[in-house]
């Protein structure tokens, strides 16, 4: 994943993707697929929701109970790729992954079951898929993370990281373009998200046949056995000092990020209720969601790599504070929003910049890690973060029924605070220093 001398190349990605480099692939491939299939489905899952009958705290409950996966799912996943290797993890994360896809189709088909008296409501489904979906994204952080860390020279994981968040945010591009043309083309939202569940399913499958037949697990290092709560005691104590302060400020930011998240959706189709005219072209509010969020992505991929290259020159510590930074200001930027069209446009493309700094984020959280402990060290990260962060969206969703402005408004200023702590007590890793 880098230049014969350790450096990484942030189209290096691209280049071994066409020399067919199979450990090259499996990332490439599945983060491409997955990506595209999770930005298709997941961004529009609250609104799916709101469809199919659920009231704002059902809303918010979901982005709690989806926090609750991310925070139980990666320690285990980074534990499980450790021990037996990413070919075998990945694999299975992308077969429980695709399933869950297919578990959110029949919400809708489903609908509403009646069992004597009580009625179960079909939006119940879109929680179980939930478990199932965030599988790969979540059980296979920490295997991502490991191939990364044997790959490429301490001083370059920010470029060797830039390398595959490349291809995953390219699917975060086509994704949501795909998702709106797919709605634009029906004259109702759970039609187009039906059709659009099931070109997940399929490209959920196409990706893990593709990434357990083509990777190369050679190049697997393994870790220990994991020894239970013990060892979950052990890595949390021994987390290097370097990520302290930076998981602070990373639980204050995304605890913001997830009072408001899964509400993004709802504020363009239904607070705001802005489509699109122009170019010969008339988009409902959903579909022209699914253009702004391409064009977040494009901001996105044409700042990662320079921004990660200038964190080669400057250190991670500015880069990650930008991005810190904009998550936290773009919440009540978004609420506060006149309803238009080109308004909007602006706010998500600078929306797009908080992932310019997404490379440099993991380069800090991984880099202190020895070499065969990468997958647990992330894995015990994300753990504590997504830990405290599993109320954020049931609060979130509490205030926004209450009144949408006062919850992203409250959102941005703890984001703020996040912002703050960071900047005056965040550690540069040494090999950047």
């Amino acid at each position: 994943m880098g230049t014969e001398d350790g450096r990484a190349d942030p189209f290096d990605a691209f280049r071994q993707f066409l020399a067919l480099r199979r450990d090259v692939l499996v990332l490439s491939v599945a983060m491409f697929a997955f990506s595209l299939a999770f930005q298709m489905t997941s961004r529009y899952v609250p609104e799916y929701l709101r469809v199919l009958g659920a009231g704002a705290g059902v809303i918010g409950l979901y982005g709690s109970v989806g926090n609750l996966i991310s925070a139980l799912y990666p320690y285990p996943g980074g534990a499980v790729s450790d021990r037996v290797g990413s070919r075998l993890s990945l694999t299975l994360f992308g077969v429980v992954t695709t399933l869950g896809f297919g578990v959110w189709y029949l919400a809708a088909l489903v609908g509403d079951v009646a069992i004597g008296t009580l009625v179960v409501p079909g939006w119940s489904l879109v929680f179980l898929g939930l478990f199932l979906t965030q599988a790969w994204k979540s059980f296979g952080l920490g295997a991502t993370f490991a191939v990364v860390k044997q790959s490429v020279a301490p001083e370059h994981l920010a470029s060797g990281f830039a390398s595959t968040e490349t291809f995953r945010r390219v699917g975060f591009l086509v994704g949501p373009l795909l998702a709106a043309a797919l709605l634009a083309s029906t004259p109702e939202f759970t039609d187009g998200f039906q059709r659009i569940l099931l070109v997940a399913v399929a490209f959920g499958a196409a990706a893990t046949v593709t990434q357990h037949v083509l990777y190369d697990a050679s190049g697997d290092s393994f870790g220990k056995a994991f020894e239970g709560l013990s060892q979950v005691r052990a890595d949390l104590l021994g987390m290097p000092e370097t990520l302290r302060p930076l998981l602070v400020a990373d639980t204050l930011v995304r605890f913001a990020n997830g009072m408001v998240y899964v509400f993004f959706v709802i504020v363009v189709t239904d607070f705001l209720s802005v489509g699109f005219r122009g170019f010969g072209l008339s988009l409902r509010p959903d579909a022209f969601f699914g253009v702004l969020l391409g064009v977040e992505m494009v901001v996105a991929l044409v700042s990662m790599a320079p921004v990660s290259k200038l964190a080669e020159r400057v250190g991670l510590k500015p880069v990650v504070a930008l991005g810190f930074a904009v998550y936290a200001i773009f919440p009540v930027l978004l609420v506060a929003a006149p309803a238009d069209q080109w308004v909007l446009v602006l706010l998500f493309a600078l929306s797009g910049l908080r992932f310019a700094g997404l490379p440099a984020h993991k380069a800090l959280i991984v880099g202190p890690a020895e070499r065969d402990a990468g997958g647990r060290v992330t894995g015990t990260y994300y753990l504590v973060r997504n830990t405290v962060v599993i109320p954020s969206a049931v609060v979130g969703g509490v205030l926004y029924a209450t009144d949408p402005t006062v919850a992203f408004g409250v959102a941005s200023v703890v984001g703020i605070v996040g912002v703050g702590y960071f900047l005056a007590f965040g550690r540069e890793f040494e090999a950047y220093a």
